[in-house]
């Protein structure tokens, strides 16, 4: 059985290596075609390698909530071992796949693949394109305050609800106040070890707090749009946001914010569809600077600030054009929606005739060409209406809620 895994072991590297090397030489090849210089070294094969030791079906049995037997080679013989073993519960509507034993410095976690066998639930196209109340989660992610702003609207364009979800100011500080404990100790030392992680512990607690706020707020994200009966998730497509130049601490806090991005909607992506929702994303340009009314560009300002100009993180926003007023966030994150439903919704306007010039003569006839029409007045669905009342965004909730239970949505 052991040699079963091993082979699968060697296998799935050198596969993996192969991979890479085609990679390389593909990126090579294109780089010389332009002319560029290429200097990177092509990658190399594993040289040594720990691998997790897989217990097929004969190796284990009698496996409860609180212990399992496995069967282990003790020196001198094959011997059955009862193991005490701690954690959540498994789901009894699963099968159990075969375990794996692996080693994180003294302890030993027992890892078991599970396979659940549900309907698959319609593409996003045949949702969007045959039922016009669809109902959408659009989420717009930040690294201020609120970690994520979900609307729900449908798709002949009724919203429904809004929700903040908080707590970035305080995963920003303490994420700060680590990397500029990191930054002083490095001053200190003057130097850094090669091969050798430095400041280890803190590193290692920025990296599991990050972890749990973008478990705990993926969650959130997706009991929202549970809770209100969305079959469709979208997101922004971020791939490639830099930080700003400045200090240690403030460039680094901020690469690892963007960071967090990736893991909200790697988390959120496998929730969903643990609750049959699909997510998407869409092209993120001038998200935060159009109307989600009237699709003009609109001012961004600060609170006391006169509504003109654009400042980047500002809570406020105004349409000149339309007269919208309200969150910032929360017309990003209306405009998210949209943009979902007008990739599958084409314009029912056809493009206006293109007039003829004088000295034009009798066009001859060709081959016709089909092209997109240019609108104006924006997408065909109705316009995304803001709240009358409560100009700035409806059913907030500021805070996290670290404590608060998030139902049996998967971590």
């Amino acid at each position: 059985m052991f040699r079963r895994a091993a082979i699968n072991a060697a296998l799935g590297s050198a596969r993996s290596f192969y991979s890479h090397l085609c990679k390389w030489r593909s990126r090579r090849e294109k780089a010389l075609a332009k002319g560029h210089t290429w200097t990177l070294r092509p990658p190399v094969p594993p040289r040594s390698w720990n691998k997790s030791a897989t217990l097929y079906a004969g190796q284990w049995k009698e496996r409860t909530a609180s212990s399992i037997m496995l069967k282990v080679w003790t020196g001198t013989c094959w011997s059955w071992i009862k193991i005490r073993i701690t954690g959540r519960e498994l789901p009894a509507d699963v099968e159990l796949g075969s375990p794996s034993l692996i080693r994180r410095g003294k302890q030993w976690w027992l890892h078991t693949p599970l396979e659940k066998q549900f309907s698959s639930p319609a593409t996003i196209e045949q949702q969007v394109t045959t039922h016009a109340q669809t109902k959408i989660c659009a989420v717009d992610l930040n690294i201020n305050e609120q970690l994520a702003v979900c609307t729900i609207q449908t798709v002949a364009g009724t919203i429904l609800a809004t929700r903040f979800i908080g707590g970035g100011r305080r995963i920003a500080g303490f994420r700060k106040k680590l990397l500029g404990r990191i930054a002083r100790n490095r001053r200190k030392t003057g130097m850094i070890a090669e091969g050798e992680q430095d400041n280890a512990d803190r590193w290692r607690k920025i990296r599991n707090v990050d972890d749990s706020s973008a478990h705990l707020v993926s969650a959130r994200i997706v009991q929202f749009a549970r809770q209100h009966e969305a079959t469709i998730v979208v997101f922004e497509h971020l791939g490639s946001l830099k930080p700003q130049k400045g200090k240690y601490s403030h460039r680094g806090n901020s690469k690892r914010a963007f960071w967090m991005k990736g893991r909200l909607f790697k988390y959120a992506k496998y929730k969903s569809y643990h609750e049959g929702m699909l997510t998407s994303r869409v092209n993120p340009r001038n998200t935060s600077r159009e109307c989600a009314g009237c699709h003009s560009l609109v001012a961004r300002y600060e609170e006391g600030q006169p509504a003109e100009g654009y400042t980047s993180g500002a809570p406020l926003v105004l349409c000149q054009k339309c007269g919208m007023r309200g969150n910032a966030d929360r017309n990003a994150s209306l405009v998210i929606g949209q943009r979902l439903i007008t990739r599958y919704h084409p314009s029912s306007q056809e493009k206006p005739p293109t007039p003829l010039a004088i000295e034009r003569g009798e066009k001859s006839p060709g081959v016709a060409v089909c092209q997109d029409a240019t609108r104006e007045e924006g997408p065909s669905i109705p316009p995304a209406r803001h709240a009358d009342r409560n100009e700035h965004g409806t059913a907030q909730d500021g805070s996290l809620g670290m404590a608060e239970r998030l139902s049996d949505i998967p971590h």
